[in-house]
């Protein structure tokens, strides 16, 4: 019985033994199952956890790559429209400056939920507003005050550190987001691999319960089909980004061919489909030229640097454009190599017109005309090299200045009503007094035009200035001859009348002496005939220079000739006025009349004592001189040819301008009544143009006069019968 119970007991014992083994396998599979199904529940979880994180800061990374994009395209919009003012770029700009400001809005709610991120967001967010508030005062400053107005403020170190702090920021966001997105995809590979061993390990340990492990491989599977269906959304959603984009994004790998492009970009190289360029070289449609650049720069990006480059390419259906491509190591591949990622964008429109400014600019610098802008408070906005050739001021120099400042000694009449005219008529032409950096006052023709706004409010007034002081001093010249012609004439007219009425008074007077022979009458009629030989002598001088002097003329040398003025000047002048002379032995010789000659300088040197009526310097000088073509263009009676210069000058009281103007004509005189018959110098021009000659007057004020006589040197052929001319003048005396 005992052996009986013993075996029952045992077997009670081994049956208990066997459920507690059965319990606790139980118990052990059911924790395992319920561990399995923990750790299968928390890789999951910790997967789709990561695939969100993942997904998240993809996303940041887009808007912030979105921002820095659109940012720039705001600034470089806006700094074409500060420079070439066209509305197109303002447009750009506007649209770029929405653009930027909704890609903001769009990362701040990304990132409501992160508090961390938030903080650089509230740096970010004002640097990026104050910015848009700079930019937009300076096009307001552009369009009220012109591009000069602004330009010191465009290179002030205040613009250049708010865009340096917000380029800081945004290079440190994007390099914390690409780190937390590889460490994002390393920790979900990670996680997915984990999965998959545990789920390997519960099926191995326990196939019984198989059922309950599929389910929940099951719903595993699901939720990663759920997340392979959200990133394949959010890839949509990025391509769909992406090819908004109104620029050219590609991926391209380390061995330089393309790996991705955007619509974008299919349309700038004129292509339908992007089969036609994966795989091929990046460079394909980029100029010879500039493919080396490009190599450097890929090269570069491959490196880990960030880069920029401006080049060419002709599209497949053979556009030629001009792009330019800013280039960053986007995030490592599988294999570890970067990716080069390039946002190019199409910049032809904005090289044609750079080109049309330039050209435009040359055209006008090439003018002879000086062409200068100025705003409707003239100041002066641009000056070309026409003006720095007839003002003497550079293009630094005038640029900023008030033109009435610069270029006006007052503001004349003249001057207002032509501003009024081209403000209300929109253009202006007339004659102009300015003056030159040296001080001298010169003529112009100016042609004023009123530029406006798009408003029609006025913007600024152009002006072509051409200078006329040459032909306004021809002209003068000129009618100073007609004038002198007009006179000598009619004083020819009367001296030749008055000479009829004077010549029986002088034989009634000859009469008379001989029928009066006492002293009285005697001493009467000898006052009468002096007086009469006086007047007679005055009209020979009018009618010598109404009818121009035809006495027979010779091979005249005029070293002789100047000596014996020197003399006369000794001889008969005050003591108080010093005598000095510069006359070379190897003067030329020129053909004229002697006692003519010696009556001009007699008649130049008489006018210099009677200026120095205190005393003072009298100088004679000679020269030869050879005029060439420019000097007998600007005064109308010289020839191309060779002179001789005799040069009188005093140390006098001076004329003025007005007085200048008239003293060759006959009769006029500054000489007191008795004084001066105001027919010396109208007689000596006569004389000089006589002989072919022209004379030139130079005088101020208070400082002297100086007289210049030109005279045609006699030619070579003549020096042939100059010594037997002189020989018979010898043998006459």
């Amino acid at each position: 019985m005992e052996g009986i119970c013993g075996r029952k007991g045992d077997r009670m014992i081994k049956k208990w033994y066997r459920v507690q083994k059965l319990k606790a396998i139980f118990i052990l599979a059911l924790a395992v199952i319920f561990t399995n199904a923990v750790v299968s529940y928390s890789n999951t979880v910790k997967l789709i956890y990561n695939q969100q994180g993942v997904i998240y800061s993809y996303e940041v990374v887009t808007q912030l790559q979105s921002i820095q994009s659109t940012l720039k395209d705001t600034e470089t919009a806006q700094r074409n429209y500060l420079i070439t003012a066209d509305a197109d770029d303002l447009k750009t700009y506007l649209a770029a400056y929405q653009q930027t400001n909704s890609n903001i809005q769009i990362l701040s709610k990304l990132t409501a939920q992160n508090h961390q991120k938030q903080q650089w967001i509230s740096l970010l967010e004002p640097k990026i507003s104050n910015r848009l508030n700079i930019l937009q005062q300076e096009i307001y400053l552009r369009q009220n005050q012109g591009f000069e107005a602004v330009r010191q403020r465009i290179l002030s170190d205040k613009d250049k550190q708010i865009g340096k702090e917000i380029q800081q920021l945004i290079h440190d966001s994007l390099e914390l987001e690409q780190n937390l997105l590889q460490q994002g995809m390393q920790q979900s590979q990670a996680n997915s691999q984990k999965a998959i061993v545990t789920f390997f390990i519960a099926a191995v340990v326990d196939l019984v319960l198989v059922g309950l492990l599929y389910d929940l491989l099951w719903r595993y599977i699901r939720q990663l089909q759920q997340t392979e269906l959200a990133l394949r959304q959010s890839e949509n959603r990025l391509r769909a980004m992406i090819d908004a984009e109104p620029e050219c994004i590609e991926l391209i790998a380390r061995d330089g061919t393309i790996l991705e492009i955007n619509a974008y970009g299919l349309a700038m190289l004129e292509v339908e489909s992007a089969d036609v360029l994966i795989g091929k070289p990046a460079d394909a449609v980029i100029l010879p030229e500039y493919r080396a650049a490009f190599a450097d720069l890929h090269k570069s990006i491959c490196q880990g640097n960030k880069g920029t480059l401006e080049f060419e390419i002709i599209g497949f259906r053979g556009t030629r454009r001009y792009m330019e491509t800013h280039a960053v190591p986007l995030c490592n591949e599988f294999d570890g190599t970067f990716i080069h990622l390039a946002l190019t964008r199409d910049i032809t429109q904005q090289k044609h017109a750079e080109q049309k400014i330039r050209e435009q600019a040359a055209l006008l610098d090439v003018s002879t005309d000086a062409i200068l802008v100025r705003d409707i408070h003239n100041q002066i906005l641009f000056w070309n090299k026409g003006a720095e050739r007839l003002y003497g001021w550079k293009a630094e120099e005038a640029v900023g200045k008030n033109v009435l400042q610069l270029l006006y000694k007052e503001i004349s009449p003249q001057l207002e009503d032509a501003y009024l005219k081209v403000m209300k008529a929109g253009e202006w032409r007339g004659e102009l007094h300015q003056l030159t950096r040296e001080g001298k006052v010169i003529i112009l023709e100016s042609r004023w035009t009123l530029i406006r706004h798009d408003n029609g409010q006025p913007k600024s007034i152009l002006s072509v200035n051409t200078e006329i002081t040459q032909q306004k001093q021809l002209e003068a010249q000129l009618l100073r001859s007609q004038r002198l012609e007009s006179i000598g004439t009619l004083a020819g007219g009367i001296a030749h009348d008055l000479n009829n009425i004077l010549s029986p008074i002088l034989m009634s007077v000859q009469l008379l002496q001989k029928k009066l022979p006492d002293s009285q009458s005697q001493q009467i009629l000898q006052t009468l005939e002096n007086n009469v030989k006086r007047g007679a002598n005055l009209l020979k001088q009018v009618l010598s220079f109404a009818r121009g002097i035809e006495d027979k003329q010779t091979i005249v040398q005029i070293q002789p000739l100047m000596a014996e003025i020197e003399q006369i000047i000794v001889q008969t002048f005050p003591k108080s006025i010093i005598c000095q002379t510069d006359i070379p032995k190897n003067l030329w010789y020129v053909r004229g009349d002697t006692t003519q000659l010696h009556q001009v300088l007699i008649n130049l040197v008489v006018n210099a004592r009677d200026a120095m009526s205190s005393g003072g310097i009298l100088r004679i000088a000679a020269e030869n001189l050879v005029i060439g073509e420019h000097s007998a263009q600007i005064n109308i009676d010289a020839k191309v040819g060779s002179y001789i210069a005799i040069v009188v000058t005093d140390t006098g009281m001076g004329m003025s301008s007005e007085v200048q103007q008239r003293i060759f004509e006959p009769f006029f005189t500054t000489k007191e009544v008795g004084k001066g018959t105001g027919l010396g110098l109208s007689t000596a021009l006569g004389i000089i143009k006589n002989h072919g000659g022209f004379v030139n007057v130079y005088s101020q004020v208070g400082r002297g006069t100086q007289f210049t006589v030109y005279l045609p040197a006699s030619t070579f052929r003549d020096t042939h019968s100059l010594s037997l001319e002189l020989e018979s003048v010898t043998g006459d005396s």
